[in-house]
């Protein structure tokens, strides 16, 4: 008998919503950076001190929108250590227990598991508030859906020693959102690390 060795499989799940009328904005699925998650999870088994999920980083560049409205999207950027979003306009810290998490309680993880389930999730909240980011418009009414802070990609970066040295290891494009200072948005992003068992007999 040959007994074919345990897979594991990571999968993302995002929500974009405001908090205040639970409109929802964003609700798919995302892309994984293997490589660089694969380098993530195996610093942090081996208790390096890094490879853990530290930001969340927004950015505008996923997506165009030509003169009669049509939204064209990028594919998401998966491939080489080295990948980032497209233009990153925007990051927060989501790891509470590091000092630059201003607001552990709205900005954390949470790691969540049923007894006798072979997947494990990581959920990253986030919450933009009324007042971030700086420089933001005054109300959700842009005409420019290529604004700073117009939303269509997002992702989350591990910890490699230090803010300047972060690896991305999701990318999801969306249809644009606009963080303005009339509402706050609310992220909640599921990380689902599962083990796939495959048995054989030959």
């Amino acid at each position: 008998m040959i007994i074919q060795p345990s897979l594991t499989s990571v999968k993302g799940f995002l929500k974009i919503y405001d908090p205040n009328n639970g409109e929802m904005f964003v609700d798919k699925t995302n892309a994984i950076c293997y490589e660089n998650i694969s380098i993530a999870m195996a610093n942090s088994l081996a208790d390096r001190n890094i490879g853990f999920i530290y930001s969340m980083a927004f950015g505008n560049g996923g997506s165009s929108v030509d003169p009669t409205g049509v939204i064209t999207y990028l594919p998401p950027n998966t491939v080489g250590q080295n990948v980032t979003l497209y233009n990153q306009t925007y990051s927060k810290v989501v790891d509470d227990n590091s000092k630059y998490d201003l607001n552990p309680i709205t900005n954390n993880l949470t790691v969540v598991h049923t007894s006798g389930t072979v997947y494990t999730d990581i959920l990253v909240t986030c919450l933009l508030d009324y007042g971030e980011p700086a420089g933001q418009q005054a109300f959700d009414n842009s005409t420019n859906l290529n604004g700073e802070y117009v939303f269509d990609e997002l992702g989350l970066q591990v910890w490699n020693g230090s803010s300047t040295s972060l690896s991305l290891i999701t990318h999801v494009i969306f249809c644009p959102v606009q963080k303005s200072l009339n509402r706050q948005i609310q992220i909640d992003y599921t990380l689902r690390i599962q083990t796939l068992t495959n048995l054989s007999a030959t």
